[in-house]
């Protein structure tokens, strides 16, 4: 924190983050050190510069109560080009003076900070700093041999990705086709049970009329009988076994 005996001003330089063709904007507290009204002025002090709009102060005038903090907001306008290794020689010129008890901001004239006999006018210089807006990121380490640095883990991972993302596509895609998998088979199965129970039926309709002509004949079975009678426990061992 710096100042005088009227003000002490934070931060003690104004940093702008810099960008070709952007504006930027930093802040300053102004607080007041004493159990006076104190007004202030502020100033861009430019060097080597054909711009005098580049930067621009809000409030550039003001009037800080006893024992109160007044914020300032300085703006610096887009630039289109960037000062030889980002150093800047402009500063900010903030003077400060003692002012009658109930002056307002509208009270304030230039006049008042004309420097005379027995007059008291401080003056508080803060340099400005430019910091890049985008800092460069660091420069990979290159290989052993002085050849660029490999990009086998992009590589690796660009791989990784790809391959996670065809087998959860191959995964939605089975998932998708299950249930049609799954109905088919149910069908097939329920088709090839009802032609066995149809058969079953039929079977059982021969074995009966079998048995009524085994009866009027004097018992016994055929050996038709005993056919009929062995494809039956086939066909009910393969339904069984189906189910």
């Amino acid at each position: 924190m710096s100042g005088g005996d009227l003000l002490s001003v934070q931060p003690t330089e104004l940093k702008f983050p810099f960008e070709l063709r952007k504006q930027s904007s930093c802040s300053m507290q102004l607080t007041n050190k004493t159990d006076q009204y104190v007004a202030f002025k502020g100033d861009p002090f430019l060097v080597k510069t054909t711009n005098p709009r580049k930067y621009c102060v809000r409030p550039n005038t003001g009037v800080v109560l006893p024992g109160t903090t007044c914020d300032v907001t300085v703006t610096m306008q887009a630039q289109k080009e960037a000062p030889p290794d980002m150093q800047c020689k402009d500063k900010f010129l903030l003077q400060s003076v003692v002012a009658e008890h109930g002056v307002t901001t509208k009270d304030i004239t230039a006049e008042m900070f004309n420097k005379e006999p027995g007059k008291v006018v401080e003056e508080i210089k803060l340099r400005v700093v430019y910091i890049p807006a985008n800092p460069p990121s660091p420069v990979p380490e290159e290989s052993e041999e002085g050849s660029p640095p490999r990009s086998s883990n992009l590589e690796n991972g660009t791989q990784s990705s790809s391959v996670f993302d065809a087998v959860a596509q191959s995964f939605e895609e089975q998932q998708r086709e299950r249930p049609t998998e799954a109905s088919s088979v149910i069908s097939k199965l329920t088709q090839e049970k009802n032609r066995a129970m149809q058969q079953n039926q039929k079977l059982m309709q021969e074995l009966e009329v079998l048995k009524r002509e085994s009866g009027r004949h004097g018992g016994g079975f055929s050996v038709m009988f005993v056919v009929l009678v062995g494809i039956l426990g086939i066909i009910i061992g393969y339904i069984i076994k189906k189910t």
